[in-house]
């Protein structure tokens, strides 16, 4: 009976892996254990995608690394993996062996075979389809992977060379997994994938993700469905009135744009323009007037200049995105834009991406103070003192947005739904009470 040790790094579509390889490896007698040093198997599955996240994979690794005993494997997996497994496999023979991410369903045979096969990168990409998964005790918020792989040419990118092209599950398998996860007591379905919007257009010859959201909207046991990374150009009216009838589907929607000027856009081969970006927003805030939308921004790409950041800037004073966050550009080679002219030197990348923060948060402290005296539901994250919680309102995600600090007359646990009635704001959070009917 091994003992192994999953330590998930990155973005949601890793944690969704590491939950789907931990159920194969129960399957086959296993046990996951939350300490490295209680285990005979240490996995690492890795981000690769920007530069501060390969850093931080290769840091933990080499953390891993130095607590192996002799007995014990070190097995690295994921995008990094995938990406640099020869690279890697040089440079760190202390690691046992190097998967990537196409290798989950053979992975599990192959680690508990009596001998090293060695670098096992490389399966055949393969449909989607369902997958058991184990959740962490009392878990009530959850990913559902609705997609893998990428079919949009973003030069900054490396996705689709790690992933593989676009493949959507069947509608059929992601609600049997979302019915697995309600009954595991997920109580909040985010549904995840490279770009949730083009759901479908490769099963069924058109775009499915309307059709999907009010099947699962039926599944009892779900409170609260949330979109994330869904494109503006596949923001279709369809979606929109779905999103607007069904009181499960929270109104927010995360819609990754990178950029608002024309001439950046066009150099990230992105397949929107700013007039178009500002009509989606427009079009979502009329038919949902308390819609929150969440993007990410790409700042100092190469050829972007001191016009294109006012631009920018001027877009967040004025359409006032609820929540936003700003990355700098990371030169990652494989990429189109890794060979483009016009590159900027880190200190003025920063320095961009501060200023758009610094506009952002004037923005996102004006957007908190109107919620002052109104009441929201509230889902408890965590309990910080007697009667005292932490947590998130439907207009928020897991670890990337606002929290909502407050009190309780009444004894409340992490996944419980409070309406609270907010009494301060602050630049990114709020704090508030709970109230009760009488």
């Amino acid at each position: 009976m091994k003992k192994i040790y999953i330590d998930t790094l990155g973005c949601a579509k890793n944690e969704y892996d590491s939950q789907m390889l931990a159920a194969s490896l129960t399957d086959r007698g296993c046990i996951i254990v939350p300490d490295p040093q209680e285990a005979d198997i240490m996995i690492v599955n890795t981000c690769g995608f920007i530069e501060d996240a390969k850093k931080e994979s290769i840091g933990r690794i080499f953390e891993l690394a130095a607590e192996k005993g002799r007995d014990i494997k070190l097995v690295v997996t994921g995008c990094l993996s995938e990406r640099y497994h020869r690279e890697l496999a040089e440079e760190m023979p202390e690691v046992d062996m190097f998967f990537g991410v196409n290798d989950y369903d053979n992975m599990p045979d192959i680690l508990l075979a009596d001998t090293s096969q060695g670098d096992m990168v490389g399966a055949d990409i393969d449909d989607l389809k369902y997958r058991k998964r184990i959740f962490e005790e009392d878990a009530y918020t959850g990913y559902l992977k609705i997609a893998e792989g990428c079919n949009n040419a973003c030069s900054f990118c490396a996705i689709p060379s790690i992933r593989g092209p676009y493949r959507s599950k069947r509608i059929e398998d992601c609600i049997r997994e979302a019915q697995d996860m309600a009954d595991a007591g997920i109580r909040e379905l985010i549904l995840i994938a490279q770009d949730t919007s083009q759901y479908g257009r490769d099963l069924y010859g058109e775009l499915r993700l309307p059709e999907l959201l009010r099947q699962l909207c039926l599944i009892e046991g779900i409170d609260w469905i949330r979109l994330m990374y869904v494109y503006d150009n596949g923001i279709t009216d369809e979606l929109i009135e779905t999103i607007a009838d069904e009181p499960k589907i929270c109104k927010y929607i995360d819609m990754p744009i990178q950029h608002v000027s024309d001439s950046v856009l066009h150099r990230m081969r992105r397949q929107s323009t700013g007039a178009s970006i500002r009509a989606v927003i427009s079009k979502l805030r009329e038919r949902i007037p308390d819609v929150h939308i969440r993007t990410t921004l790409l700042v100092g790409f190469p050829g972007e200049t001191e016009e294109d950041i006012d631009e920018l800037l001027d877009f967040i004073d004025t359409m006032k995105i609820d929540r936003l966050g700003a990355f700098a550009f990371s030169d990652e080679e494989g990429t189109p834009s890794f060979g483009f002219d016009g590159k900027l030197d880190e200190d003025t990348k920063n320095a961009r991406r501060d200023r758009v923060m610094e506009h952002q948060l004037r923005v996102s402290e004006e957007l908190n103070e109107k919620k002052i005296g109104r009441t929201y539901e509230v889902i408890v994250d965590e309990i910080i003192d007697e009667n005292v919680y932490s947590g998130r309102t439907r207009y928020d995600s897991p670890e990337i947005d606002c929290n909502v600090t407050f009190g309780s007359s009444y004894e409340l646990y992490p996944g419980d739904i409070a309406n609270v009635r907010i009494i301060n704001a602050y630049e990114y959070d709020l704090e508030g009470e709970a109230v009760f009917a009488e």
